[in-house]
């Protein structure tokens, strides 16, 4: 049977991956992957979009879940690759952790390793992992991958929340606790332009005032390193409610600011 785009196309061997992502890229098109893992949310429909709306690709999703969303046919996913690609590899780029190195290091190698399979010429992950991503493009840079990274902005309820698999497992009480985190990383974001320290006073005592304290609350520079004294940065955090961590993650100008504007 000749192959049709977007039909959603599934193959579970890597061998049948790779031929795709050759033909694909013999015709002159893109090979877009957006790897994903065992569920599916709004985020990660957005991801897709992204990669669709790139000139000339085709979209190759991972997907490791038992049954295949139907959403994939509906936005069009040209081939899935449904199954996994690693089994305990793990690849560590020297960075400074928030969360588990070794968690972050596995996922890395799955996400390199789907895009050698397909043959990928871009990669679309979301903000949302922010540390993922910066993760990924160093080791992108470092191995050499003639592979261009998207990042697309993270997706939230109309409450504030950053979608994620995780919240459902929440326990119902502690919903409202839940949205001082993005109250939070907001309100820093929102005391950028007097300085870091302003930046995570502002957002400790959001947490402060919620009865929350954070497994982590950092601001760092978009490499991850140290924040800037000025310029652009992200700010970090993550609080574990009921069992489950919570992560989310804002830009900030740090320094910079109405106020701060030179006077011509």
């Amino acid at each position: 049977m000749a192959f049709e785009p977007g039909k959603a196309v599934e193959v579970t061997d890597p061998a049948s991956l790779a031929t795709y992502g050759r033909a694909f890229r013999k015709v002159g098109k893109s090979v877009v992957l957006v790897p994903l893992g065992a569920g599916l949310h709004a985020g990660h429909v957005q991801l897709i979009r992204a990669a669709r709306s790139l000139l000339g690709s085709m979209v190759v999703v991972t997907y490791t879940g038992e049954e295949l969303p139907e959403v994939f046919a509906r936005e069009l996913v040209d081939v899935i690759f449904h199954g996994h690609l690693t089994a305990g590899a793990a690849v560590s780029t020297g960075m400074d952790h928030l969360d588990d190195p070794d968690s972050v290091a596995r996922q890395v190698a799955t996400i390199l390793a789907a895009a050698n399979a397909a043959h990928a010429t871009d990669l679309v992950l979301g903000e949302k992992d922010f540390e993922l991503l910066v993760a990924v493009q160093r080791a992108v840079s470092a191995l050499r991958m003639e592979v261009k990274l998207h990042s697309v902005p993270t997706v939230r309820t109309a409450d504030g929340l950053a979608m994620s698999l995780r919240n459902a497992h929440v326990p119902e009480h502690l919903r409202e606790t839940a949205l001082a985190l993005p109250a939070a990383l907001t309100a820093g974001a929102h005391a950028a332009e007097r300085g870091a320290e302003a930046v995570l006073d502002a957002a400790r005592s959001v947490l402060a005032a919620a009865s929350v304290e954070p497994a982590y609350l950092q601001l760092r520079s978009l490499s991850f390193g140290p924040a800037p004294a000025e310029g652009d940065a992200r700010l970090l955090g993550a609080v574990d409610l009921g069992g489950v961590r919570l992560s989310d993650n804002v830009g900030v100008p740090v320094g910079i600011g109405f106020t701060n504007l030179p006077v011509e």
